[in-house]
C-alpha cells in the first residue's frame, strides 16, 4: 500500500488481533514475538483461509465479502459498533441490520424517556413492537403496561384496537401513513420471517390493512404531525420526530411534542395525577 492509499482495514485488524488474549481463547501462549493472536489463529476462529486473512491485513486480494467480514467480526469478538466500523473499512458501508428480538430498553434509555414529562415518547423495534415508553405516552397514546407483549405492536393497535382507532382524527390517513412507513422499515429490518408472519396475520384479520399493504406505498417516518381526540384531554396537536438509537440499529425512538403550551400543561397534569 502506498502513502496515498493507507491500508486502514489491515491496520484495524492488526490492532484488534493484538488485543486478544491467546490463553483465554485456548491457544498455547509459548514464545510470541507480538502480543495477541497470530494471523492463523484469527483465521481459525473465523473459519477462513489463513492465506486470505493474511492478504486482508496486507491490503491484497480485493474487497472481502460481507460473510467473511462477519466471520472475522465473530472471531475477533467485535462489539456491534466495532463490527460496523469493520464493514465501513472493508466495504465502504455499514452492515445490513441484523434482527434481534428485543424485550425492553436499557435503564439508561428508559431514563431518557422518563425525563420528557409532557412529551409522549416510545421506543419501537424492527417489527414495530413498542419495547419502551414513558408516562406521557401511557397517558396520551395507550397504557402499554396493561397490554400483553404481543399487543404492544403499533400496527396491531392501529388495525385491531377500537380505542386506539377512535382517538385518531383521520384514521384512514394515519393507517395509510403507518403501513407505508412500516414497509420502508421492513425492507431494511433484517427480520424477514417475523415481518412476513406479522403481515400475514394482519392481512387475515384486517381487510383495511390488506388493502393498504397491496398499495406498496413508501414514506419516510422521520417526522410529521398528529392530531388526537383524547377522551380525557380533548383535542391534542402533536408533532413527532423519529430518532435512531446509537448502537442499536433495530430500535427507533419516536417523540411527540405538544404544539402549544396549553396541551403541554394538560399532559403534564394528567401524568402527575397518575403518579
Amino acid at each position: 500500500m502506498t502513502a496515498e492509499a493507507p491500508n486502514r482495514l489491515g491496520d484495524y485488524l492488526r490492532g484488534r488481533r493484538a488485543r486478544m488474549d491467546p490463553a483465554a481463547l485456548g491457544f498455547a501462549v509459548g514464545r510470541r514475538r507480538t502480543p495477541g493472536l497470530r494471523r492463523e489463529e484469527v483465521a481459525q476462529r473465523a473459519n477462513i483461509s489463513p492465506t486470505w486473512y493474511t492478504w486482508l491485513e496486507q491490503g491484497r486480494g480485493g474487497a472481502p465479502s460481507a460473510d467473511v467480514l462477519d466471520r472475522i467480526a465473530s472471531g475477533l469478538m467485535l462489539t456491534e459498533p466495532e463490527r460496523e466500523h469493520l464493514f465501513i473499512l472493508g466495504l465502504g458501508r455499514p452492515p445490513e441490520v441484523r434482527y434481534r428480538p428485543v424485550d425492553g430498553v436499557s435503564p439508561r434509555l428508559q431514563r431518557v424517556l422518563d425525563v420528557m414529562t409532557h412529551s409522549p415518547a416510545i421506543v419501537k423495534n424492527a417489527t414495530w413492537d413498542v419495547v419502551g415508553w414513558n408516562a406521557a405516552a401511557a397517558a396520551v397514546l395507550t397504557d402499554y403496561s396493561k397490554l400483553p407483549p404481543e399487543g404492544r405492536n403499533v400496527l396491531r393497535l392501529i388495525f385491531s384496537d377500537s380505542r386506539f382507532k377512535a382517538v385518531q382524527e383521520d384514521w384512514w390517513k394515519v393507517a395509510r401513513f403507518v403501513v407505508a412507513a412500516f414497509r420502508a422499515d421492513a425492507a431494511r429490518a433484517g427480520a424477514g420471517a417475523e415481518i412476513d408472519r406479522l403481515v400475514e396475520e394482519l392481512s387475515r384479520q384486517s381487510p383495511e390493512f390488506e388493502t393498504l399493504w397491496k398499495e406498496v406505498d413508501i414514506v419516510a417516518h422521520g417526522e410529521g404531525f398528529k392530531r388526537l381526540h383524547h377522551p380525557e384531554l380533548g383535542v391534542l396537536e402533536l408533532e413527532f420526530s423519529t430518532f435512531a438509537v446509537e448502537g442499536r440499529p433495530e430500535l427507533a425512538m419516536v417523540v411527540y411534542n405538544p404544539l402549544n403550551p396549553e396541551d403541554a400543561d394538560r399532559i403534564r397534569a394528567v401524568v402527575a395525577s397518575r403518579n
